[in-house]
């Protein structure tokens, strides 16, 4: 989703005399486009000064629309998003910041390669003597990673707040779910969201009613923070660059099968089985943008689906479409128009 960009303001501050332990609770305050974050000893508070406070959060103010997705039911209804595969230029920092920052456990570590998640791998990083990534060109608009539940959400962002408080871009209520905004040490997008029950979702016309409205991190974590945390998460969506969203949806949609769940300027999203979305492509500042280069970013996306059969039945599909491809050992990997590698492997 497109958000309004936010800059962040570094001051420094002197350790109030009063305390001889500083608070180490970072502060959001959502609401406007500029954000000052001030360093008070070892504590972190962010400041965003806008047009008004986001305000105490609120579900939508309709109710789920009883008549519910448009589906083709091409791909299963249990398909889900698995690790996304990055470039980088600097392994050790990135690799910190997914590990030391979000929280995620390193599940396989070389010189080279760094693989992070929690039961299953969730980003993996390959070391990249390329060029940096260009935001005009094709490729990750944002990893988003979905939380299990509000409490294990707000701690992370508590933690962020501590370890990378120059990481934080933006939040956002989408409706259908509650999400922030981070970049990586490299300019790779990140989002951290928790959804909103699905009987709040709203569908019109086959589609999900999605919005960008104001959302207070600092009143998300004070509410949340204390709850009952499981700690789980999973890739919840990937979302794309793309030169072009009619090419893509010919690709994601008609070839690979899956739902358009919403569209608008610039941009679709896509699901199975009802979600609100698996998957999105913008071309919000890359339309026109070609294949990828060797760079740093992006290299390759993972979709899980149940069983092999279903590979088969993508790969048919691939086929009649005259897309080149590999099935071989449970695994299909192809690539989207634009050289964005996508495998497909069973749950």
């Amino acid at each position: 989703m497109r958000l309004d960009a936010v800059r962040l303001i570094m001051h420094s501050a002197k350790p109030s005399s009063s305390r001889s332990h500083p608070s180490r609770t970072g502060r959001w305050i959502a609401g406007g486009a500029v954000a000052a974050l001030l360093l008070a000893g070892a504590g972190a508070w962010w400041l965003v000064a806008g047009s008004a406070d986001a305000g105490p959060l609120a579900s939508p103010t309709s109710t789920g629309s009883p008549e519910g997705p448009a589906l083709t039911g091409v791909l299963p209804d249990a398909t889900e998003m698995g690790a996304v595969e990055l470039a980088v230029t600097d392994l050790d920092a990135t690799a910190a910041y997914y590990r030391d920052a979000i929280g995620l456990t390193v599940l396989e570590e070389s010189d080279t390669r760094v693989v992070l998640g929690h039961d299953t791998p969730l980003i993996q990083l390959d070391a990249s003597d390329g060029g940096a990534d260009d935001p005009r060109t094709a490729g990750l608009y944002h990893s988003a990673i979905l939380f299990a539940d509000a409490p294990s959400l707000a701690a992370t962002l508590q933690n962020i707040a501590e370890k990378a408080p120059q990481s934080y871009q933006g939040s956002a209520d989408h409706a259908v779910s509650l999400a922030f905004y981070f970049g990586d040490p490299e300019g790779n997008g990140v989002e951290l969201y928790v959804d909103r029950p699905r009987d709040e979702w709203v569908w019109q016309d086959g589609q999900v009613v999605m919005g960008s409205e104001a959302l207070d991190p600092n009143a998300f974590i004070e509410q949340n923070l204390s709850g009952d945390a499981t700690g789980d998460a999973q890739m919840g969506h990937v979302h794309l660059r793309v030169g072009d969203v009619g090419e893509a949806r010919a690709f994601y949609a008609d070839v690979l099968g899956f739902d358009v769940t919403a569209e608008s300027d610039g941009a679709i999203f896509y699901s199975a089985g009802g979600y609100h979305h698996h998957l999105a492509t913008n071309s919000w500042q890359s339309a026109g943008a070609g294949p990828r280069g060797d760079g740093a970013g992006l290299r390759a996306l993972t979709i899980r689906l149940p069983q092999a059969s279903d590979l088969d039945a993508v790969a048919a599909r691939l086929v009649d479409a005259d897309v080149a491809h590999e099935l071989a050992d449970d695994v299909l990997v192809t690539a989207d128009p634009w050289g964005n590698t996508i495998r497909f492997i069973t749950l």
